[in-house]
């Protein structure tokens, strides 16, 4: 075997190694994601705490830009997320997701906190607080919410993604100061058990083929090195 076919063999069979260690941890994780969804079948973030001085929480403009995959969001079980608000201090809470020129227009002059960036581990959000005297109108009749829940105790909204720019609002229900509330959010996320065992089954197929071509190497070069000995 010449040696350039030999390093292009090694060569090969190293990138199919990568490539199959890859797969089987990209299979591992996803299985394990599926172990972690609950009986619903929402893959949820842990429960953290938020809190400010301010009249309301929003998030940063989500920015759902679905292009050729909108047909995510009319397939079932498919692109649905929840989001689960429990208040901290005991007052009736609001909850709401809503197009992010829409929650800019209604918090417009409104004394708010926007959550510009969270770390899970350790949990750390970074805000920025908006200035303003206004007391905005009553959440429940602001008429822009795509989804929305108010009340005591926890409040939860599910959605099917749109396309566009999407802001979520947490707030007291009566727009007081003050919002000190225990959230979480989940997607629906199908497939994962028949994608994880499809990328194992294919990160092991790559790894047959890596082992093939190193013993192939081996043996090639084993017959080379016995050949001209025997012809001695």
């Amino acid at each position: 075997m010449k040696n350039g076919t030999r390093i292009a063999l090694v060569v090969t069979g190293g990138l199919a190694t990568l490539v199959a260690a890859g797969l089987v941890a990209l299979g591992a994780l996803a299985l394990w994601g599926d172990a972690q969804k609950d009986s619903e079948g929402y893959l949820s973030t842990g429960t953290h705490r938020f809190e400010a001085g301010s009249r309301a929480l929003a998030t940063e403009n989500l920015d759902m830009n679905l292009g050729d995959a909108d047909w995510i969001a009319q397939t079932d079980d498919l692109g649905d997320v929840r989001i689960s608000a429990t208040p901290a201090d005991g007052k009736p809470l609001f909850v709401g997701i809503a197009r992010t020129s829409d929650v800019e227009d209604y918090l417009g002059g409104v004394p708010y906190t926007t959550v510009n960036d969270v770390d899970v581990s350790p949990f750390d959000a970074d805000y920025t607080r908006h200035l303003g005297q206004r007391h905005p109108s009553s959440p429940e009749h602001a008429g822009i919410w795509a989804a929305s829940s108010h009340g005591n105790g926890q409040q939860r909204i599910d959605w099917t993604i749109e396309d566009g720019d999407w802001s979520v609002v947490v707030m007291n229900a009566d727009g007081s100061l003050g919002v000190d509330a225990d959230v979480s959010a989940g997607a629906k996320v199908p497939f994962l058990d028949e994608l994880g065992w499809s990328a194992i089954g294919s990160g092991s197929f790559a790894l047959i083929m890596a082992i093939g071509l190193f013993v192939l190497v081996v043996r090639r070069s084993r017959t080379e090195a016995v050949t001209p000995a025997a012809a001695a």
